[in-house]
């Protein structure tokens, strides 16, 4: 016996998807959860600056509308970051190109090449060719994530069926927010899913997983994402080997909450 407007008010504290789940116990609740008053309070406050930064112009006739187009991924800031909600908390998700990385030497055509793949979300990914200094770094700024939530930095990549070197030394991985300290070791190579990661200021060994889009990733550590804007650094390195060490291709870096 609500009016519909206090319904929708009412789901609007809930989430994404509880929203969608009340749409099924009858017309009147549908009605009251398909209302932008709804959808409103699930899209993130910069959601007209992620839309004018996509590659594809986004189509919408409602703000639901427009959530669904955001939870799938969309390709933004000229092709070189992909934007996604997560579906059931309306969380954000970003993942870097690794044209948006610092990768040693990635300019140098000796070192690594940039090629396309059919398989990647961006239109260059990098290959190593061969070198004895592997440094790839990443940054992001809180800001841009959903605020008090814990996130997982995650290097995504894949390794070659001629790959050599890679797993001759561990890699240090770190992630860095203010002056804590996330450390860890991987050996770069086919695993049998994730070992624990160490909390910032411990050291752990992390291994390679498989994703279901058929690449391989390495997290590179976690991090809570306040209400203060901070700026996370996040590295894989293998310098002290002085091997060669090459076949190894990389897509970017995610980030996304972490359950």
């Amino acid at each position: 016996m609500l009016p519909e407007d206090c319904l929708s008010i009412i789901l609007s504290f809930t989430s994404p998807e509880d929203a969608l789940r009340a749409s099924l116990v009858s017309s009147c609740f549908r009605s009251a959860s398909d209302s932008d008053l709804v959808w409103e309070r699930f899209l993130p406050s910069d959601y007209a600056e992620i839309v004018s930064n996509s590659v594809t112009p986004l189509m919408f006739c409602s703000k639901k509308e427009l959530f669904q187009c955001l939870s799938d991924s969309v390709l933004i800031d000229g092709g070189n970051k992909v934007f996604k909600l997560e579906k059931p908390s309306g969380k954000k998700c970003y993942i870097l190109s690794a044209k948006e990385l610092s990768i040693t030497w990635s300019s140098n055509p000796l070192y690594w090449s940039w090629i396309s793949m059919a398989e990647s979300r961006f239109c260059r990914v990098a290959v190593l060719r061969t070198t004895d200094w592997l440094e790839i770094g990443g940054k992001i700024r809180t800001k841009m994530l959903t605020p008090n939530t814990t996130y997982g930095a995650y290097l995504i990549m894949k390794i070659s069926e001629r790959a050599y070197g890679l797993d001759l030394m561990a890699s240090e991985i770190t992630l860095e927010v203010g002056n804590q300290v996330c450390s860890s070791n991987v050996f770069l190579k086919h695993g049998e899913g994730s070992k624990e990661m160490g909390n910032l200021g411990h050291k752990k060994e992390g291994s390679v997983r498989e994703r279901e889009d058929g690449w391989m990733e390495v997290e590179l550590g976690e991090f809570y994402s306040g209400e203060k804007d901070e700026q996370v650094k996040m590295s894989l390195m293998e310098v002290k080997g002085c091997h060669l060490k090459g076949g190894l291709l990389i897509e970017g870096i995610e980030f996304r909450p972490k359950h």
